[in-house]
């Protein structure tokens, strides 16, 4: 779950990064599933795909998102079972068959 948090949110305020953590743990959660399994699927985070490395080059930046994952994993969903996910700048198709939860960062929220 860090290197998504990594990867997916970085740049993001920690609220955001929470967010994408809370989205990870929902889909491990709902699929019943790992949180590796959910991270590693096929075509479910861009990064996943896109050939990035899964090493951080930012060691101070990932020592963040691994204490972003824990305060994640103890603590409540803010996000109202948010699923899934995308920049605002970004216009998926599947959004338009998802409800809405909120926008945190960059990122807009959504659940089935």
């Amino acid at each position: 779950m860090s290197l998504n948090i990594y990867h997916e949110a970085r740049s993001e305020p920690q609220i955001g990064q929470l967010a994408v953590a809370h989205v990870t743990l929902n889909r491990a959660s709902q699929s019943k599933q790992t949180v590796e399994q959910v991270v590693t699927a096929p075509k479910q985070f861009s990064w996943t795909f896109l050939q990035k490395s899964y090493v951080p080059k930012e060691t101070d930046i990932f020592v963040d998102c691994i204490q972003t994952a824990m305060k994640a994993m103890t603590s409540k969903d803010f996000t109202k079972g948010a699923t899934f996910y995308h920049r605002h700048d970004v216009r998926p198709k599947w959004a338009q068959s998802k409800t809405y939860v909120a926008k945190y960062g960059e990122h807009l929220f959504y659940r089935n």
